[in-house]
């Protein structure tokens, strides 16, 4: 359940427990609320949200619309006068939703309806439920909710966020421990955090543990919602209730032994961008001299899990406070590399590029004072030599 909380008093509901309306399913925390609710007004939308599948069908369906209008008016200058490559209209012929790009695609590909997009997700995966095809075929049908058919890049910011909702609507109403109920929920998750929606995103993140947990699923489930989970914490600085967390992400990925680098590297990652907001420096940077290595072997170096990584340790390297010249110049050097690679493969209207950028800017002014520090103190020695002489 992702309306987790009492329309009426917003406490936290019990995931099984709840009472619920008999007609449309909206769930209270008590039958007091619930009374309070019909005679605010749910009487008049029981039956419409009854009419839309129920209160969480319907809560979905009215997110997804907000979703994607807020993605094509987003998108609107940079789709002006375009077509959608799958259906080639400029507006979708049933919805009248405008056009979006949420990719890396370049010059006039990429431009899609969000519905399109999310029509085309929906048909692969249901022929491969169809076909009983294997584990590997079917999570590759999937991704299509994920990422970009043509570049085969992730979608991000507001775009993920329609995708996000879509998917969850397609996929809520199957049972708890349906994998693609469960695989919906947490692109959902992604999609609001992508938006920049933190405390939404929180709530799936939070319901979601509480439903594995629940159905005591793998350990491989429990460890991606916790990483999720405590990326969330990071970004709502909460970063004291995030760091033990992405600790035992980080060790339990490594434990499962199962060679899904990408994975491992992703948490190290994580785990050392917590050490870095919280200035332990040495650590993080221990922790990157031992990771990125093997993220570069496996993945290489223009995996975007590996950009990460060596992003993290050039600023591991700028603000520790034994930083010699040598570390600067390291870091400057890096980020110099990281920053084409990342513009050449993720595109430069990535939203992380600017900061990326930023960093770059902070490193060089770093290696600039100091080394302007260095020449000024080689100049006094030199001048107390000759005086000397």
């Amino acid at each position: 359940m992702i309306l987790t909380r009492c329309p009426v008093c917003a406490v936290e509901l019990p995931p099984l427990t709840a009472k619920q309306c008999s007609r449309c399913k909206t769930r209270y925390c008590g039958p007091e609320c619930q009374k309070t609710h019909w005679e605010g007004g749910h009487d008049k939308l029981c039956k419409k949200i009854r009419k839309g599948g129920g209160a969480e069908q319907y809560n979905a369906n009215k997110k997804y619309a907000e979703a994607v209008s807020i993605a094509a008016e987003a998108c609107a200058e940079d789709t002006k006068g375009q077509t959608c490559y799958i259906c080639t209209q400029a507006l979708h012929w049933k919805t009248k939703e405008g056009l979006v790009r949420g990719c890396s695609c370049r010059g006039t590909a990429g431009f899609a309806h969000v519905s399109c997009l999310a029509e085309q997700a929906k048909i692969l995966v249901a022929e491969a439920d169809e076909n009983n095809l294997d584990q590997k075929d079917l999570s590759s049908r999937y991704l299509r909710w994920d990422e970009c058919g043509l570049c085969e890049q992730r979608y991000h910011g507001v775009v993920a966020c329609a995708l996000g909702w879509a998917c969850w609507k397609t996929y809520l109403s199957r049972p708890e421990r349906d994998w693609a109920r469960q695989s919906a929920s947490r692109q959902l998750g992604a999609g609001l955090f992508h938006a920049k929606r933190y405390e939404d995103a929180l709530l799936v993140y939070e319901a979601e543990l509480s439903m594995i947990m629940r159905n005591r699923e793998p350990l491989e489930q429990v460890l991606i919602t916790q990483n999720n989970l405590a990326s969330t914490y990071q970004v709502l600085g909460r970063e004291q209730e995030a760091l033990p967390m992405l600790r035992a992400v980080c060790y339990g990925t490594i434990m499962l032994k199962d060679g899904q680098h990408e994975r491992n590297a992703a948490a190290a990652n994580n785990y050392a961008s917590s050490l870095l907001n919280l200035e332990r420096f040495e650590e993080a940077k221990e922790l990157l001299r031992k990771t990125m290595p093997v993220a570069q072997h496996f993945l290489g170096n223009c995996n975007e899990i590996t950009l990460y990584l060596r992003w993290s340790y050039a600023q591991s390297l700028r603000c520790a406070d034994c930083s010699t010249l040598d570390d600067l110049r390291e870091a400057v050097t890096i980020l110099e590399e990281t920053g084409s690679n990342f513009r050449r493969v993720l595109g430069g209207a990535h939203p992380r590029m600017a900061e990326l950028e930023r960093a770059l800017r902070q490193s060089r002014a770093a290696l600039h004072a100091r080394e302007s520090n260095v020449e000024s103190f080689q100049n006094v020695v030199a001048a107390m030599t000759r005086g000397s002489a």
